[in-house]
Order: structure tokens, then C-alpha cells, then sequence
């Protein structure tokens, strides 16, 4: 018995196959990754109090975080095909909740604006090597199961909202509450770190030799942007993305400014929000292996645009958090399978071709919030939210064009 074998035993209490030890400590970094994406959604608005922002100024800083994930863009995916996935994300989940912290720690504007750029950077790190990691996996299974790694990530999320209203009640800072997500992120990694996966997909592939885009220079390996099928991926992602931002950073404040609900309840849309984003996306799985991922993808696209038309029609408690449910279902599929048919490219290595899609769909984190922002200024948060919805409704319209560019 070698000693990683020892390791899962003893952990585990009985001794598993080294692929659902992979398989279970790739859940568990997107657990984390969740739980702290959702530390900092729920905790916005109480923020934007502090601060006394409008919501031009609020909108004006969220922008601040897709740039920063933006510009980690043109190294994040050379370091991880570099350095491999599990070293980076080794680095990037103890960045994450010190960038985190940093925000709790804000008492100016131009403070918290230098710290959300910074959680950008960590965000995209984050991002890039735990997909890295979950393909490699979804290869060794032979079959489906990205969706199920996001679906971990979204149910996360929902346990992090609830999470969050308990933890606000107690009275906890921003800064306190975010500094719990920095001792789970040194248990995870203590715990869990020997279980991932040494290498990356390329290198499991039985000796396989290194193809020319991976011998070729980082700057020469952007080559997804002439290729079609990497392209209308990305698009997919950015209408997805775009709706998931809004949700992320704007569902709460909608329900404060818009639903008009007590404080106590301000955060039920976004909770209602990820519980369904993760159901669906355990689901999603099922759902590809038997209609497609077309197909998927366009009923998709057509959930998010009705969940968003019922919570700006009918602005109410029930009627919106059920309207965001419906959105957190079309969203749920939509982004793992982006990832999981990138990861498949026969032309580009696994971490380009995932940086490719996640470049341009990250463009709709980059856009989305901020628009929220602007638009709500100007013509009020209803008909920003409206905006978005024609966003969502693109992707079902872009889905049929996949078959076509494959």
C-alpha cells in the first residue's frame, strides 16, 4: 500500500479508488470557492450602507473585480499549463480569502476598490486551476460530471447565503466573516491538497506527446480567438455570466430597493438563487447524456429570461424570489457546459482553451454588474434587470451554432 493510499484510507475511514478520492477533493475546492464567493455577494449591500454609495458608485466599483480578472487572463492560464493546476490552486485558494479579507478591512472607497481588484486576480486564478483539475477528472470518468463539480460550487453558495443571514444576526463584521472563510480554506487544503491530481488532462493521456501549440510561446498560444467553435463558447458564457453577475452582486439590493423587503429578507432572491443553481446543475449531467447539450443549453437560455421577466413584472417577495430560482435553473448548466466541451478542444491544450472561453465570458462579469449600475441610475433597477434579460434570452439563440462550428 503506497502512502497515498494510506492517506485516503486513514482520512476516509475505509480505503476508496484514487479516481473518487480525485473526484471528491475537486468538490471540495469548489465547495470553498463557493462558500467564498458567497461571503462577499451576501455581504454587499451591508457594504454599500457603510460606504453610503449610490448605485452608480457601487455599480463603478463591482467593475473593479472583472478587471481584475481580466487582466490575470494572460498569465493565469500559461501558469497553470506551466506549473500545473494543483500547484497553482494551492497558491490561489490562500490568496482568495486574503483578498477577501482585505475588502471586510475597507473603510474608503479607493481601499476597497484596490482590494477588489485584487480578489479579481484571485477569482481568475481560483477559476482557471480548479477547472483544470475537474476536466482532468471528467476524463479519467469517461463520461459528464462537470456539472455536477459546479453544482457543488452553487450548493455552496446556498449554504453560504444561509450561512450569512445567521452569521449577520449574530452581528459579525464583514471582515470577521470573512476571515472564517480563511480557516476553512487552510483546513481544505491540509486535508485535501495529496488527493488532487498530480497532472493535468494533457499529461494523462498515456505518454501522449506534447502537440505544437504546446511547445509554442504563451503570446502565440491565443489562437482560441480564431477559432470558431472557442469563439461562440465564450459568447455563451458571457450571456450566462453576464446574468450570473447580476444575480451575485445585485439580488440582494433588488430586493432591498426594489421588492421593498424587510431586512430580514433581502437576501431570500439570491438565496432562491443558488439553491436552484445547484439542484440544477446536479441534474444537468442527467439532462446532456439525454437531450444534448444544444438543446440544454437553449431551454436554458429561455429559463433565464423568463425567471428575470416574472421578478421585474411582479416585484414581490414570492414572485421575485421565485422568478430568481427560475434564472438560478437556466444559469445552473450553462457555464460547466462551456467548460466541459472546451476542455475537448482537439486544437488547443486544456488550460488555453479553457482560458479562451472563460476571456470572453468573463466579459460578461466585466460588463454586467457595472451596466446594473448605470442603467439603474438613469432609468431605476427594474429596467436594468429588464436589460439583462434580453442578455440571457441571446443564449438560446446562440446555442444552435455550436453543431455548426464544431
Amino acid at each position: 500500500m503506497d502512502t497515498g493510499d494510506c492517506i485516503r484510507q486513514n482520512f476516509w475511514g475505509a480505503k476508496i479508488s484514487k479516481k473518487l478520492s480525485n473526484r471528491i477533493a475537486a468538490s471540495a475546492f469548489f465547495f470553498l470557492f463557493g462558500i467564498g464567493f458567497s461571503c462577499w455577494a451576501t455581504r454587499i449591500a451591508d457594504i454599500k450602507n457603510a460606504l453610503g454609495l449610490s448605485d452608480a458608485e457601487l455599480g463603478g466599483l463591482l467593475f473593479t473585480i472583472p478587471v481584475g480578472q481580466f487582466c490575470a487572463i494572460p498569465f493565469s492560464g500559461y501558469l497553470v499549463s506551466k506549473f500545473g493546476s494543483r500547484n497553482i490552486l494551492t497558491f490561489s485558494i490562500l490568496y482568495y480569502p486574503l483578498a477577501l479579507m482585505s475588502l471586510g478591512l475597507a473603510s474608503e472607497v479607493w481601499q476597497l476598490r484596490i482590494g477588489l481588484f485584487f480578489f479579481g486576480i484571485a477569482c481568475n486564478l481560483c477559476n482557471i486551476s480548479i477547472n483544470t483539475q475537474a476536466v482532468g477528472v471528467e476524463k479519467i470518468y469517461k463520461r459528464s460530471i462537470m456539472a455536477t463539480f459546479h453544482g457543488v460550487w452553487s450548493l455552496a453558495g446556498f449554504l453560504g447565503g444561509l450561512a450569512s443571514t445567521q452569521i449577520v444576526k449574530w452581528g459579525a463584521t464583514p471582515f470577521q466573516h470573512f476571515s472564517m472563510m480563511g480557516v476553512l480554506a487552510v483546513l481544505t487544503l491540509f486535508f485535501m491538497r495529496p488527493h488532487l491530481l498530480p497532472s493535468d488532462a494533457k499529461s494523462l493521456e498515456s505518454g501522449a506527446p506534447k502537440s505544437d501549440s504546446e511547445k509554442e510561446p504563451v503570446l502565440q498560444k491565443f489562437k482560441f480567438i480564431f477559432d470558431k467553435y472557442i469563439v461562440i463558447l465564450g459568447f455563451i458564457a458571457f450571456g450566462s455570466m453576464s446574468c450570473e453577475g447580476t444575480m451575485f452582486d445585485w439580488s440582494v439590493i433588488y430586493f432591498q430597493d426594489v421588492v421593498k423587503a424587510d431586512a430580514s429578507h433581502i437576501r431570500y432572491g439570491f438565496i432562491c438563487f443558488m439553491s436552484m443553481m445547484a439542484s440544477g446543475r446536479f441534474m444537468a449531467d442527467k439532462f446532456v447524456m439525454k437531450f444534448g447539450a444544444i438543446r440544454v443549453v437553449q431551454a436554458s437560455g429561455i429559463l433565464i429570461a423568463s425567471g428575470l421577466f416574472i421578478a421585474v413584472l411582479v416585484p414581490s417577495v414570492i414572485v421575485s424570489a421565485l422568478g430568481f430560482a427560475l434564472v438560478g435553473l437556466g444559469v445552473s448548466s450553462i457555464v460547466p457546459l462551456c467548460y466541459s466541451l472546451a476542455g475537448k478542444s482537439k486544437n488547443l491544450p486544456t488550460g488555453i482553451a479553457l482560458t479562451g472561453v472563460s476571456s470572453i465570458g468573463f466579459l460578461g462579469f466585466l460588463m454586467g454588474p457595472p451596466l446594473i449600475g448605470y442603467v439603474s441610475e438613469a432609468f431605476g433597477l427594474r429596467s436594468a434587470f429588464a436589460l439583462i434579460l434580453l442578455v440571457g434570452l441571446s443564449v438560446a439563440f446562440l446555442a444552435p451554432r455550436l453543431k455548426k462550428s464544431e
